[in-house]
């Protein structure tokens, strides 16, 4: 029996880019599991005999060595590799052959994906054959992927639906139920992403009673468990490898705890988005929406069991409430900003404080009360003492690397902040699903640990054997100086590899000297004016990549009925819509801000320039930038140099990393910010940008689109 999500692999599956052929290894190289990495590498290898469109790549090999012996040696390695090195299978292969069980977590579900579904059926099929010998691989997601059991046959026998849409989907996860082996929501192709119901029946560990739970030895995350603890290598993204960290280290270590098995080395992939990711579940996050959540669980559960009695209902409707009242008093604002006056609000607001504390002890003493309670009753009880004691920290701690801040965000409805004070698509879906009131703002009091260093040093490098750190994006200058602080990694080797690709010959650089400074109000105008040309000249194919929604859109509006080419804007549907759209139409131009600075890739003269509007610092207003750049400078630092140019430049390198994608890739960059050429901090960007073929002129523009076509 298959069961999609684990793999004991038995058929090859073809790279997209190295198609996969029946053809014998060259007679000189060893069979592929006794090959050594040279002989599986280099020309007349392994590889070049089952890959007709084989090339040698230094880089790959080089990485390949340098992941084997880290893995021998049990160190640890951060590795830089560009795009074309071809670091899946140069990471996969030395993991392969280690023996080991590994954990590779990626930063996004299309490279989980690759991995589980192209390169490791390749690499089994190239090393074993046709021999007995299989791989045993797990693809792991967060729980919210999954369907709870328990939740749908509890909501069969009572159902609560809104409308014919819930209705009708509530049929198609019954009907699928029967079927599916895994319960990943991912086969329900038809779902829509922001389906209320389906947060009504995921797996998410708030709800789960464990092994209590009469539907435990069927449930989905138990299988998946099992798989993992079965498995060679277990393929998970950046937000599960995090989020059960944190679940782990709050436990105490516990060895129940958490969904990941232990293991010896893990591989980050994509590893530029560790700190962010790692900051977001090492810090805390009490909202109006999460206590709304927790009363509407505890009164569906009730009504279910027949519970509810006149207390409880008095105790859930004060909770309500208070809760209400004590985050309407909160500072009003716009987006994210600094909660600094924590200790003047308690001094005014005490007695509510209080009163929403009361409230949620007296909802966990009314459900302890219950005589014969059922095991999700327990489960209620804790919630609401979490939320007690994450309040308490949110509002009167004094830790000295935690940052206090509040989040107001819209139940729906676009906003025009700057990147990191607007609400992202992702929040916005969360928001809806959870139950957020369309029109009402919802607020969000947030901890945020300033340093993640001092904890990833601690909980994760120094329990690991080997952690292996590669992006195409790490390094600044040519060193890893500023990952190593921002991850407080110590001890690491490092290693940036030689590109693919002849950047030189086929992309062109271009910064215009003459427009005005981006934060000025005339830059706009001339700016567009700039774009207009110069799509122009590449007859659109391109993306336009801004650093916040209101500049896209005051841009975008200027350009619109003044471009003869189709035009598309971030927003108008979903990404992976906009993205088909782009490849399918001829000429088009793409407007879009921070989600398609990565993880984008579009091959082929399809896109043929990428404009990006500035350097892409982060808003130094907002509260967790302003708190980290107060911490170094504090430290006597500078943190200009040591984090907001280092943090900007890995932003800038993964936006122009969308451009060249193959061998066969020819085309257009373009900042329209000089500040690279005329501030000292630019120089620092230049180096640490591939060799491009620069230019300031738009005359050398025109010729290098004429050769080209």
């Amino acid at each position: 029996m298959h069961i999609p999500g684990t793999r004991i692999i038995e058929t090859p599956v073809a790279l997209s880019s190295q198609p996969a052929s029946p053809a014998t290894p060259s007679p000189a190289a060893p069979a592929g599991k006794d090959a050594s990495l040279y002989q599986f590498f280099a020309p007349g290898g392994v590889l070049s005999g089952t890959h007709p469109a084989y090339e040698f790549r230094r880089g790959q090999l080089q990485m390949a060595q340098a992941v084997e012996q880290a893995l021998e040696e049990n160190r640890h390695l951060i590795v830089e590799a560009g795009t074309g090195t071809g670091k899946t299978l140069a990471y996969l292969l030395p993991v392969i052959r280690s023996g080991k069980r590994v954990i590779i977590s990626t930063g996004t579900k299309n490279l989980q994906e690759q991995l589980f579904n192209k390169d490791i059926p390749f690499l089994e099929q190239a090393l074993f054959g046709g021999t007995e010998r299989k791989l045993s691989v797990c693809y792991m997601k967060g729980r919210n992927n999954y369907l709870c059991r328990k939740k749908l046959y509890d909501l069969t026998d009572q159902p609560v639906l809104n409308g014919l849409q819930e209705i009708e989907q509530y049929s198609a996860i019954a009907a699928w139920e029967k079927t599916t082996q895994t319960g990943d929501r991912a086969e329900l192709a038809e779902l829509p992403e922001a389906s209320m119901l389906w947060h009504k029946l995921d797996a998410r560990s708030d709800a789960c009673i464990g092994q209590k739970c009469s539907q435990w030895e069927r449930c989905f995350i138990t299988e998946m468990h099992r798989r993992a603890m079965e498995s060679d290598i277990i393929i998970v993204n950046h937000h599960l490898f995090f989020a059960d960290l944190a679940i782990k280290q709050a436990a105490g270590g516990a060895p129940d705890a958490g969904i990941l098995p232990e293991v010896g080395a893990v591989v980050f992939d994509e590893a530029h988005e560790l700190e962010d990711i790692a900051g977001n579940y090492f810090g805390i996050s009490v909202s109006n929406l999460r206590v709304e959540e927790l009363a509407r669980d505890v009164e569906s559960s009730l009504q279910h069991h027949r519970m509810l009695s006149a207390s409880l209902s008095g105790a859930l409707g004060s909770l309500r409430e208070r809760c209400q009242f004590f985050f309407s008093l909160l500072p009003p604002g716009e987006g994210r900003f600094a909660f600094e006056t924590r200790r003047e609000f308690l001094e005014e607001n005490g007695d509510e404080f209080l009163a929403f504390n009361q409230s949620l002890t007296r909802l966990a003493g009314e459900l302890e009360n219950l005589p014969q309670k059922p095991e999700e009753i327990f489960n209620f009880v804790r919630r609401a003492q979490e939320i007690q004691v994450q309040l308490g920290f949110a509002m009167e701690s004094d830790d000295r690397n935690t940052v206090f801040w509040i989040e107001h965000r819209a139940g729906r409805g676009r906003t025009n902040l700057p990147q990191r004070h607007r609400v992202t698509e992702k929040t916005k879906k969360s928001d809806l699903a959870s139950g957020g009131e369309v029109g009402r703002q919802n607020v969000f009091l947030q901890a945020t640990p300033i340093d993640v260093g001092p904890i990833l040093r601690e909980c994760l490098w120094s329990k690991l054997d080997c952690a292996v750190l590669t992006s195409a994006t790490l390094a600044v200058g040519g060193g890893f100086e500023y990952i190593r602080q921002r991850l407080g990694i110590e001890h690491a080797r490092e290693s940036v590899l030689p590109s693919h690709f002849n950047y030189e010959s086929q992309a062109l650089f271009y910064v215009p000297p003459d427009l005005p400074d981006p934060r000025t109000p005339q830059f706009a105008a001339k700016a567009s004016e700039r774009i207009r040309k110069l799509l122009e000249i590449t007859r659109g194919r391109a993306f336009v990549l801004f650093t916040s929604y209101a500049q896209m859109n005051e841009i975008y509006q200027r350009l619109l009925g003044e471009l003869e080419f189709p035009l598309l804007k971030q927003g108008d549907a979903p990404k992976s819509a906009l993205l088909d759209e782009f490849r399918l139409t001829p000429n088009v131009v793409l407007f879009a801000t921070s989600s398609f600075w990565q993880g984008v890739d579009v091959q082929g003269e399809q896109l043929s320039c990428v404009i990006i509007d500035r350097l892409p610092f982060a808003v130094p207003s907002d509260p967790v930038v302003a708190a980290r750049v107060k911490a170094i400078d504090a430290d006597g630092g500078n943190a200009f140099f040591q984090y907001q140019v280092p943090a900007a430049v890995i932003t800038l390198k993964q936006g122009f990393g969308r451009l060249i994608r193959s061998l066969h890739d020819r085309g257009l960059l373009c900042l329209l910010d000089n500040r690279i050429l005329k501030k000292q901090y630019g120089r620092v960007f230049v180096e640490s940008l591939p060799n491009y073929k620069k230019t300031t002129e738009m005359n050398v523009v025109e010729r290098w689109f004429k050769v080209g076509s």
